[in-house]
This record gives structure tokens, C-alpha cells and sequence, in this order.
């Protein structure tokens, strides 16, 4: 049996404990969020008071010189070494929708590969719908949606046998945003070029807490957001990547000044920039650049090693409390079961999956508050941040929940829904 003895011990032999601390936390809550939204770091906190205060308030236009004009490169040269990547190949900036629609719209434009249009349906939906507009401007059929009798995996012979079947662009999540299930990325990027395929790769749920190499995996395209493990904050800038020999091949559908090849030069007509530069296109998001880069030097800093191998005890821990305490309530456990092929969010499903999460976030009195997410049709998403996660956080969250059912305390909450859950 499980103890709340066991959870300390297991805190304080954590490697990663003391990065908790440069994290802003509020009291009596417990945070399993951060696969949508990571915590605040502290230092951001001052990076963005300087860059008002003193960058923006005193320094003014002088400060492109002195210290904007070179933030999207010094972010790209981390992320480099986050990715197995070269910092050339990396453009931060823009969401990661923009990104899908400028470098799918590249696609498109080439001679590169066929233009048939191919995900899944574990892929996240913004994706699907970015492919679908493009699918109408360009007048060719709409994009094939692999369906899978289940949400906890993909069926990879029947993808592998529709990537042979029509070659083409293909687009996945490396991590599913409903199970956490993570695709074998690599043997899928040697598949598809053998079939003469690219596939474009959505990192969102993965950055931050997976052990990515763009280079040895083979990737070509990938693209990602960072307001989620990687703490950069509500609406920070995203990233997109392009493996260098593609680059030239490919023209960004925006013409804008930031991605022309000498932008202050303000000549006519327009030149892309040589690199992946020509996939700028306005003035930078300077306040949101500050404020992505303490969470992504937090995340260098501890370690892509270290945060996985805790991310696969912890989520492998959650599943032990879960098999525990709740499937025995009627919960069942939607997230792989093999360590290694799942994210960093374990996902449950239950009639009352929704009530039982509204009852955590509201909290019971003075009791603890629990912030999880909720994914329909009926799923709980229990998300893990290795680098501020506690094991007692993880504890103390299945023993609320298995109060929940057993007191029937979600009897008392209503079914309403806010925009978000």
C-alpha cells in the first residue's frame, strides 16, 4: 500500500527538487497543469519588469540594438541545444498554428512531395483544422484523417499503410494531447521519406519533458509551442524548424519585412532572407521573447535527461496510486502503460470525470485546491512538470479524488462548463 511516507521519501531523494524554488507557487494548491499551461518562473518576472522598466520606458528604440534585435537568435541557439538541431534551422516567433499554416503552405508550393494531406486522429485539432483550409486555397482534397478504434494509440501498420497508399504531407502530434501516447518518431520519419513523404511534426506536448533529437531522429519539419513544459508563458512565441537542405526549397506564403534578406534596408523588390530568416515575417514579439527565456534556461539547466527519467518514474508512480486507489472506483486509465511510450500527462476516464475535476479546482472548505484539465468526451488529464512536480503533489491529488467519488461530493456540483476546462 501507498503511504504518505513513501511520497516524502521519495521528494527528498529527487535530483530535481531544488528547481521547484524558481517557480512561483500559491498556497494550498496543487498544480497538475503544466501540459497546458506551465508554472510562472520568477526570474521571468524580473526579466519582464527590466524589459519595461528599463529596455522599453528608458532605453526606447535604442534598445533593438541593444538588446531585441539579437533575443530571437540567442532563444534559437537554446532551443538548438534542447532539440539536437542547428540553431540555423530554428525560427522562434509566431504560434504554432501560424507556423503549421506557413511552412504547410511551403509545402504546397514545392515540387517537393505530392500534395496529399494526411494526419490522424489523435492529432490535436487546430492542426486538422489549419490543414483543412489549406486543402480549400490550394483546390486539392481534403486531408486524410487516419481514425483509430480508440484514443489511446495510433494503429501504426494502418498509418504506415495510408502514408503508402498516397504520399504526401503528413502531420502528427509526437505526443497525443488525449492519451500522452508517444509516436516512435524516428522509424516513422525513415518510413515516410522511403515513401516519399514528409512528415511535419507538432512537439507542443513534448518539448520540455521528452528527449528530443531532431538530427538523429531525422526529422525534417517540426514546430512547437512553449507555454507549456517549457514555461514560457500565456501566448509565447512559438518555434518552427526546418532541416537545413530543405530551407531554399521552401518560400513563406508571408512576405513580411522581418524575413526579407536585408530588412532595414527597405528596398523593393523582396528578397528572402537566405536561412530559415525568410520565415519571419513582422516585427518580433519582443515582451513574449523575454519573458519564454528563464523558463527554457530553467529547463537547460536541470536537464533533458534528468526531466524525462523523472517524468517516467513520477507518471509510473501516478498509475501505481491510480491502480491503487481509483480503478477500483470505476476509473480506467487512458495513457499508455509502458513508461517509454507515453508523455507526461496521464489521462483517466470516468462517467464523472468532469464534476470530479470541477470539485478539485473549487477545493472542499480550507482544503487543498488541485488544478487538472478535463478533455472530452469524459477524459481527467493529470499533467506532470518534473522540474516543480512533488511526489506528495501526486499523492495527496489520488487521495482527493478517491475522497471525491467515496463521499459522493461531485453529487453536489453542477454539470456547467466554463470556455475552459
Amino acid at each position: 500500500m501507498s503511504t504518505i511516507a513513501q511520497a516524502k521519501q521519495l521528494d527528498v531523494q529527487d535530483s530535481l527538487a531544488s528547481f521547484r524554488a524558481f517557480f512561483q507557487h500559491e498556497s494550498n494548491t496543487i498544480y497538475l497543469d503544466g501540459n497546458s499551461l506551465g508554472k510562472l518562473p520568477i526570474q521571468a518576472k524580473k526579466d519582464i519588469a527590466n524589459a519595461v522598466d528599463k529596455q522599453w520606458g528608458e532605453n526606447l528604440i535604442r534598445s533593438w540594438n541593444d538588446h531585441w534585435l539579437d533575443l530571437p537568435k540567442r532563444l534559437e541557439q537554446k532551443l538548438a541545444l534542447l532539440l539536437g538541431a542547428k540553431a540555423t534551422e530554428l525560427k522562434v516567433g509566431e504560434s504554432t498554428s501560424v507556423n503549421l499554416y506557413k511552412v504547410i503552405h511551403a509545402l504546397l508550393s514545392s515540387n517537393i512531395t505530392a500534395k496529399n494531406l494526411l494526419t490522424d486522429s489523435l492529432n490535436f485539432p487546430t492542426d486538422v483544422y489549419v490543414m483543412e483550409g489549406l486543402a480549400k486555397q490550394f483546390d486539392c482534397k481534403p486531408p486524410t484523417i487516419v481514425a483509430y478504434v480508440h484514443d489511446l494509440k495510433a494503429d501504426l501498420p494502418l498509418l504506415k499503410a495510408e502514408i503508402k497508399k498516397q504520399s504526401g504531407i503528413v502531420c502528427l502530434s509526437l505526443v497525443s494531447y488525449k492519451s500522452a501516447w508517444l509516436y516512435p518518431m524516428k522509424s516513422l520519419n525513415e518510413f515516410a521519406e522511403q515513401h516519399n513523404s514528409i512528415i511535419v511534426w507538432d512537439l507542443s506536448h513534448a518539448v520540455g519533458v521528452v528527449d528530443i533529437n531532431l538530427a538523429e531522429s531525422k526529422t525534417k519539419i517540426a514546430l512547437g509551442c512553449t507555454y507549456k513544459f517549457l514555461n514560457g508563458g500565456p501566448g509565447s512565441p512559438a518555434f518552427l524548424f526546418i532541416q537545413e537542405e530543405l530551407i531554399t526549397e521552401l518560400h513563406s506564403p508571408i512576405q513580411g519585412w522581418f524575413g526579407h534578406k536585408k530588412p532595414f534596408d527597405f528596398s523593393l523588390p523582396y528578397e528572402p532572407s537566405d536561412g530559415i530568416g525568410r520565415f519571419d515575417a513582422g516585427t518580433p514579439q519582443v515582451l513574449s521573447l523575454v519573458a519564454m527565456e528563464a523558463g527554457l534556461d530553467l529547463t537547460l539547466k536541470a536537464g533533458i535527461d534528468a526531466i524525462r527519467k523523472k517524468s517516467m518514474m513520477q507518471t509510473s508512480y501516478l498509475v501505481e496510486l491510480i491502480q491503487e486507489k481509483l480503478i477500483p472506483l470505476g476509473f480506467t486509465i487512458e495513457t499508455p502503460m509502458n513508461p517509454e511510450e507515453r508523455g507526461s500527462h496521464i489521462t483517466l476516464a470516468h462517467p464523472e470525470s468532469w464534476r470530479v475535476c470541477k470539485a478539485l479546482i473549487i477545493g472542499k472548505g480550507d482544503g487543498v485546491k488541485i488544478i487538472p484539465d478535463f478533455r472530452p468526451p469524459q477524459y481527467l488529464r493529470l499533467g506532470i512538470a518534473p522540474i516543480y512536480t512533488r511526489y506528495i503533489d501526486l499523492f495527496n491529488s489520488i487521495e482527493r479524488i478517491e475522497h471525491i467519488i467515496l463521499s459522493q461530493e461531485y453529487l453536489e456540483i453542477d454539470a456547467e462548463k466554463p470556455t475552459v476546462t
